[in-house]
């Protein structure tokens, strides 16, 4: 179990508690009562009779095969534990969870293997009815017993998110084979839809014993598609379940309308695009302005065959960085890191690498009204922050704060003049054209950690300019097998990242930056990030019932997070880019995500 707060007795199997054992209600919640719908804040947006998701065709032909393509590979079919690297497609593909989350929605769930769901105004307790169509694919029905089962697993199992998640349930309880109740320690406003969003697992077909062991044995759901074909570690193919439960549901109606998913590994990008213009590959989302820009001059894409479109997104811009592992003694002291962020040229970057299509991302929620960029702290996020003075800087709280800039020449002085006093102020002197530790003479170098060769082009020409101020950095291409492993137990000094932000964000703030991530395997706190300030506006983020109190303290953990100087921050895209051949259609409405290929279909005869 991952450090936090202190953990509860392993759940009981009883009666429901009754009403005099309950907590009172907390004003700033709904009653819900066997609703169909439960969002994080305010109410669904869509009514209990809605027809289908508005970015989904319920008219979508149905049938054929899509491909699709990733980088890296695999050694695993289950993405739900520590060990190994797994596809993340077979959640929600292969294994279902309660409750389905709309993309149209900062956090709001509808009905799947849950036919209803219920709390009260504190939120001290989530019930789940489960639908009595809902089949597992060998057959088996779906009941409490598979819901306690899973949770119990995840629990003591999972990743460490859902161990941290799971560990606030006090109690878990089968009052009859269709209804399962989970009560909280505490009373806390996101659970209920984090316990809707739990996987549920057949119980009878899991060997408890061997869960947390990687395997290549598919697990057994209850979703659209079955495991298929494995060509370990290079291709899955994912076959539609003839007889899925729940095909007629309003929240799958033109979604999954593929009989065939064929995902392909492939160990390099260019490898990978290759197979693409051979049209091999279907369709794929972009991320290399260089091809975007010049690479798509190919004959099918020059006969109309290949479509290229830039989607926009409603959600904050991923926060994509070089992170700085500040377990390691080199990088703990924050003026160290604010010089290698100094020292970082996107101007130059981005006019040679990458044709000027690139944005620089100065927030952890870029691009949405949770973000803290451009705007002075308000009272509220001051009252957050008031407890820790020093702990975010005068123009991030001003609201001033900008990356560093450039003249975009490479060799903007100014922005090496700077770096340099920030290195001497910390202990670093450059001597003939080293930077070396005045306390212990040793020089200044570090390894940045790689796993693809668009990675490694940016992080030698980072390297290059760290160069300019007597750094050595070395950069260590390695697979992705090995990656997930060091990414995993912090055995990196820098490495990118990027994490991606909904518009909701709550208890996983405390998995990507809480201190008690910071020394647990597995979480995505990567930089190790131990601070007050953010623990306290993650806990404030979770207690807000308002709109203001909510954005107040999720730019208040913005403010935190900038000022730490955890990461250097990279650059993101306008919108989605995403190239695909004439035989797979898209609604033309995307979900505030962007396009899904889930909502997706192949024109027929094509």
């Amino acid at each position: 179990m991952p450090p936090g707060p202190a953990s509860p007795s392993p759940p009981s199997i009883a009666p429901p508690p009754t009403t005099s054992e309950r907590p009172p209600p907390t004003a700033g919640w709904p009653v819900l009562d066997h609703a169909p719908a439960i969002a994080m804040r305010g109410t669904p947006a869509l009514p209990p009779n809605f027809s289908a998701l508005p970015y989904a065709d319920p008219a979508a032909p149905r049938g054929g095969r899509l491909d699709l393509s990733l980088l890296g590979t695999f050694d695993s079919l289950n993405p739900f534990i520590v060990k190994g690297s797994a596809p993340a497609f077979i959640r929600n593909y292969v294994v279902e969870s309660l409750m389905a989350r709309s993309l149209d929605e900062p956090f709001t769930l509808y009905p799947l293997l849950a036919r209803t769901v219920s709390t009260d105004a504190a939120r001290s307790f989530v019930e789940f009815s489960l639908d009595p169509a809902a089949r597992f694919s060998n057959g088996a029905p779906v009941t409490s017993a598979d819901v306690l089962f899973s949770f119990e697993l995840m629990r003591e199992m999972g990743r460490p998110n859902h161990r941290l998640y799971y560990g606030k349930v006090a109690r878990a309880e089968a009052p009859d084979a269709h209804t399962v109740r989970f009560t909280f320690a505490e009373p806390d406003p996101e659970l209920p839809l984090i316990m809707g969003l739990m996987p549920v697992f057949c119980h009878t077909a899991v060997d408890r014993d061997r869960f947390a062991e990687t395997t290549l044995t598919p697990l057994v759901g209850s979703g659209p598609y079955r495991v298929g074909t494995v060509d370990a570690g290079a291709a899955v193919t994912l076959e539609r379940d003839p007889a899925y439960w729940g095909r007629s549901l309003s929240f799958n109606r033109g979604l999954y309308n593929f009989d065939t998913l064929r995902f392909t590994y492939f160990r390099d990008a260019n490898t990978e695009f290759e197979a693409f213009k051979k049209g091999l590959v279907d369709a794929r989302f972009e991320s290399d302005p260089g091809r975007w820009e010049t690479g798509y001059d190919f004959p099918a894409a020059r006969a109309g065959e290949v479509v290229r479109e830039t989607i926009p997104t409603g959600t904050p811009k991923p926060y994509s960085a070089f992170v700085f592992n500040t377990r390691r003694a080199i990088f703990a002291d924050r003026r160290v890191r604010e010089a290698l962020i100094a020292l970082f040229d996107f101007e130059w970057l981005d006019r040679t690498f990458y044709h000027g299509l690139y944005r620089r991302t100065a927030s952890f929620f870029e691009g949405s009204v949770l973000s803290s960029s451009g705007l002075p702290a308000n009272t509220r996020e001051r009252a957050l922050l008031a407890p820790f003075a020093g702990s975010v800087v005068d123009d991030v709280l001003a609201g001033t704060y900008r990356p560093p800039e450039s003249d975009g020449s490479g060799r903007d002085r100014s922005q090496l003049r700077s770096a340099l006093a920030l290195l001497e102020a910390a202990g670093w002197s450059l001597k003939q054209g080293a930077l070396v530790s005045r306390a212990t003479g040793r020089p200044f170098a570090f390894e940045i950690m790689v796993v693809t060769r668009e990675q490694e082009r940016l992080a030698l020409a980072y390297a290059s300019q760290l160069k300019r101020a007597g750094i050595a950095a070395q950069v260590r291409f390695v697979d992705a097998v090995q990656f997930d492993a060091r990414r995993g137990a912090y055995e990196f000094d820098m490495m990118p990242y990027s994490w991606s932000q909904s518009l909701s964000p709550g208890n996983e703030q405390a998995f990507y930056f809480g201190s008690a991530a910071a020394d647990t395997p597995g979480t995505r706190n990567y930089m190790g990030a131990k601070s007050p300030a953010v623990d306290a506006a993650i806990a404030a983020l979770l207690e807000a019932r308002g709109e203001a109190d909510y954005v107040a303290a999720a730019r208040a953990l913005d403010r935190a997070l900038i000022s730490g100087a955890y990461a250097v921050p990279l650059f993101h895209t306008p919108g989605q880019w995403l190239a695909r051949w004439t035989r797979i259609e898209r609604p033309r409405r995307a979900s505030l995500y962007g396009t899904l290929p889930e909502t997706w279909w192949r024109v027929p005869g094509r």
